[in-house]
């Protein structure tokens, strides 16, 4: 049986696949192991798929099930050798002890998630092999689509009751892994795909040592997703790294684009996001985004239950219950106790299951206000639904800053200065004849607003672009390069064309093409100018 190496389907004798277009007379370049190389008597290696610093991954065939595979070579970048055509790893004599306890580490490292392999978001690894003097790993090999596509083709962006049912398996997967004393620390769009059957997959694993930087392992950081700390030389790994990564892979499949770059953020940490966005997410859901990617590992979500349990409204209502629980068995007595009513039970008990109960219509209700109503959920309301007219409500706790009529530097400024409060700045900024361009327009919540969460607070505001009509500035007899910058200031864009004059001297503008100094037209309106050519030559005869 002929295989062809990029596809592993029989091709008989022919050169080029045709299934796959692959050209089975090439040979895989060193260091990669040879074509139809077979391991354990039993996998047959084909094409390369992908590497990074630790490891790199081809596609195989299991003689023994008659199905493709993938298999991952443990290959350490700088600390090994092997020729063409070769299929044993050369170790230096200086690298043998790092090199041996490298692969020990990768082999442990995939023990832990064969062990894991019922999680359905972690691959399927189904065996590990040592050989030619390095270790092999060999995964199921499934139909699947990249998250970004995935996402891609829907709008551009998933909606949070499509997101949450794909992500909950991958928190309960690093959850488990970082159990088990390891972690992925490269969680990003390009490390998920979507399975055949609608599953969310974590790929690109790989060791702690291959996300250290400054050691003969190549660095993996995807930008974006990394966290602030594994830009540094000696960074901690652990949850809250992972938390990072997820809840970057989260905002990108919310919103359809990734964070800023980690160095990006410590200069200014906010998270763009659209008005449209933050209005049909629940209100829960942005405050958890928000607390799982502070820069400053200090004030970051610190475990996966914890986030769990801020991307999920039920934790409230269960909250509740025990408190109520708690309470009332402090203040139950024994002789309570034994006094129990003909169905057994108690008149406590009857109080605290109607307690309970009316706390989980009350929390379910609240779910569907926060629904309709963005950050009501974060927010307390501006009066008591229950009160009396001979009773005071005025609040005198904390309340949410006034940020509209100030620049967003000067809000971001200030909410900096105030560590309970997180700006988050809207992808798209909205015109307006009210506010000039650069000045916050709008704010969610209100200004005034009382505060009655513990911990951060999330504050969305709009920026303004000014009026969405601007008025054409006087740009004749200008240079080219001042009629540009005076277009610009007006919110538009200029290109140029040329002409012959009599008036203006070369290089001059002679006016607006189409258009006059006065006009107005919309926002980000491409406009053409006039330039002079100088005079037009005239023509002269031969005597």
């Amino acid at each position: 049986m002929a295989l062809c190496m990029g596809c592993m389907q029989e091709i008989g004798d022919r050169r080029f696949c045709p299934e796959c277009g692959f050209d089975n007379a090439e040979k895989q370049q060193a260091p990669f192991l040879p074509y139809g190389t077979v391991l354990a008597n039993r996998y047959i290696v084909g094409a390369g798929i992908d590497t990074n610093g630790e490891s790199t991954r081809y596609l195989c065939y299991d003689k023994q099930t008659g199905d493709v595979a993938i298999v991952a070579e443990f290959l350490p970048v700088g600390l090994f050798n092997r020729a063409e055509g070769e299929t044993v790893v050369r170790v230096n004599y200086e690298n043998r002890l790092v090199y041996n306890k490298l692969k020990d580490d990768f082999i442990n490292y995939y023990r832990v998630l064969a062990d894991l392999r019922e999680l359905s978001a972690l691959m399927n690894v189904h065996n590990i092999i040592e050989e030619n003097n390095t270790a092999y790993v060999i995964e199921d090999s499934e139909d699947y689509i990249p998250f970004e596509e995935y996402v891609e083709r829907h709008g551009g962006s998933l909606e949070w009751d499509v997101a949450r049912p794909l992500f909950m398996p991958v928190i309960s997967a690093l959850e488990a892994l970082h159990k088990r004393g390891v972690g992925h620390y490269a969680i990003s769009p390009k490390n998920m795909y979507i399975t055949s059957s609608g599953k969310l997959k974590i790929s690109g694993f790989a060791t702690e040592n291959e996300r250290k930087r400054g050691t003969a392992l190549k660095s993996q950081l995807f930008s974006g997703a990394a966290a602030p700390e594994q830009y540094e030389v000696a960074f901690p790994l652990d949850d809250i790294t992972d938390i990072y990564g997820l809840c970057a892979t989260l905002f990108y499949a919310l919103t359809g684009h990734l964070p800023k770059a980690a160095p990006e953020r410590l200069k200014d940490s906010r998270l763009l996001m659209s008005t449209t966005t933050v209005k049909k997410l629940p209100p829960h859901v942005v405050s958890a985004l928000a607390n799982g990617l502070q820069v400053e590992r200090e004030n970051r979500i610190t475990d996966f239950d914890e986030l769990r349990s801020q991307l999920s409204v039920a934790h409230t209502a269960k909250a509740i219950q025990d408190e109520i629980s708690r309470t009332a068995s402090m203040n139950i007595s024994r002789t309570e106790k034994e006094q129990k009513n003909r169905n057994g039970m108690s008149r406590v008990s009857i109080t605290i299951i109607a307690a309970a109960a009316t706390a989980v219509v009350l929390g379910i209700a609240g779910y569907f206000w926060n629904m309709t109503h963005p950050f009501q959920g974060l927010f307390g309301g501006t009066q008591s639904a229950t009160q009396e007219s001979t009773v005071s409500t005025e609040w005198t706790g904390p309340t949410v800053p006034t940020f509209v009529g100030k620049t967003y530097e000067e809000a971001l400024k200030e909410a900096g200065s105030d560590s309970g409060v997180t700006l988050l700045r809207n992808y798209s900024d909205e015109h307006s004849d009210q506010y000039n361009e650069g000045i916050i327009m709008a704010q969610s919540p209100a200004a005034g607003s009382k505060v009655a969460q513990e911990g951060n607070i999330v504050v969305s505001v709009t920026v303004s672009k000014g009026p969405q009509m601007r008025e054409l500035p006087k740009v004749e007899g200008q240079s080219l390069d001042q009629a540009a910058a005076d277009i610009a200031a007006q919110g538009l864009n200029a290109t140029a064309e040329q002409a012959f004059s009599d008036k203006y001297a070369e290089g001059r503008v002679i006016g607006y093409k189409n258009h006059q100094a006065g006009d107005t037209v919309e926002y980000g309106t491409n406009i053409t100018v006039i330039v002079s050519k100088g005079k037009e030559p005239t023509a002269t005869t031969a005597p």
